[in-house]
């Protein structure tokens, strides 16, 4: 088959949706099948079956581009369109499926309505945009074939297959170099803004002196973040892909205070690389944390979440035994069978799970 990923979100910029693309594909492409990706181009230089789309500076969300237009007939020959989100890709994405008849797969990655009030200066119209929102994405995602999420955490109007974005458990494992020896770290890895509550980690890091906290990242936040960061707090940009392993290895518990993922996918890689993990009890934590991998806590309580990493520090735990239900190679199981079924109209006689 050929599949083409439409997506308003790939590099340069760094987030969990440009590396999940880039996994499926190579993950795709090993089984045989060819993969094309249609992007917003911006500064990065496209390879083989990447197919840039006009774009400009997005002025409201930094470090991303909006995309104009590309005609349908300038890409491939495509079996299977899978879209990424509800931007101007993905709308191209719903145009060429429309012109040339073919299957039409959704996959809800971020809650958008959470990032309104980040993006945009005037609190009343943050406000009004996240209210209708969720009304506005399920309206756009009834015009798919499949909807897929990677939890139920979805808030849409819609039926959907539940289809984790999955973590790579080959690349994340423990490895045996260390970073910080002799040290006791508590680290987070992600974007630094508003929705994921990075300034509730520094809290935590006031009220546990005797540690240190790491935490990598870039993003609109990173100046006041910065500005008021305690002590103990060491920041750094984002790291490399190939020496993210060693830096979850290397952390003694992992920390994060976001209310707005869908599954948490550096949350997963630590817990593949063996370290516990301190998360909000909210969703999709709520799903994907809990005895065998970390310990959650109450959104906002940080005397709760500095007991939690206390906690987690002291025990052990086989955190990478409780997260093999969220590996990508059942994902892309998962994903050959979605895009046959469509592709041969019998997905109504298939088995997802």
């Amino acid at each position: 088959m050929r599949i083409g990923f439409f997506t308003d979100s790939y590099f340069p910029e760094i987030d969990g949706v440009t590396y999940t693309l880039q996994l499926w594909g190579e993950r795709l492409t090993a089984r045989g099948h060819e993969t094309d990706i249609v992007y917003p181009d911006g500064d990065y230089e496209p390879e083989e079956n990447e197919h840039p789309v006009p774009s400009f500076p997005n002025p409201f969300y930094p470090g991303y581009e909006v995309p104009t237009y590309r005609r349908p007939s300038t890409l491939p020959d495509l079996d299977v369109v899978h879209c990424h989100g509800p931007g101007p890709v993905g709308w191209l994405g719903l145009r060429y499926a429309q012109k040339y008849d073919v299957p039409l797969v959704y996959t809800h990655h971020t809650p958008i309505e959470e990032y309104f009030h980040q993006a945009l200066p005037w609190k009343s119209v943050a406000g009004f945009l996240s209210n209708r929102y969720p009304a506005i994405e399920s309206r756009y995602m009834e015009r798919f074939d499949v909807v897929t999420a990677s939890t139920s955490r979805i808030d849409r109007s819609v039926d959907h297959v539940q289809l984790p974005v999955g973590v790579n458990m080959n690349f994340f494992q423990p490895t045996a170099k260390r970073w910080y020896e002799g040290e006791t770290v508590i680290g987070y890895s992600g974007r630094l803004s508003m929705e994921k509550n990075v300034a509730e980690v520094f809290e935590v890091a006031e009220q546990l002196p005797q540690y240190k906290f790491v935490v990598v990242g870039e993003g609109p936040r990173e100046p006041d973040l910065a500005a008021n960061k305690p002590d103990n707090v060491t920041m750094r940009d984002f790291l490399p892909r190939e020496q993210l392993p060693t830096f979850y290895s290397s952390i003694d518990c992992f920390i994060t205070a976001s209310t707005a993922d869908t599954l948490g996918l550096s949350t997963l890689e630590a817990n593949a690389c063996g370290t516990p993990v301190v998360a909000a009890d909210a969703p999709p934590f709520d799903r994907t944390i809990g005895v065998n991998n970390g310990r959650r806590y109450e959104p906002g309580n940080v005397t709760e979440a500095a007991e939690a990493v206390e906690e987690c520090i002291r025990t052990d735990r086989d955190t990478r035994g409780a997260i093999e239900q969220y590996s990508v190679d059942r994902t892309i199981n998962q994903l050959e069978t979605l895009y046959g079924g469509l592709c041969n109209d019998t997905l109504d006689s298939v088995e997802l799970d």
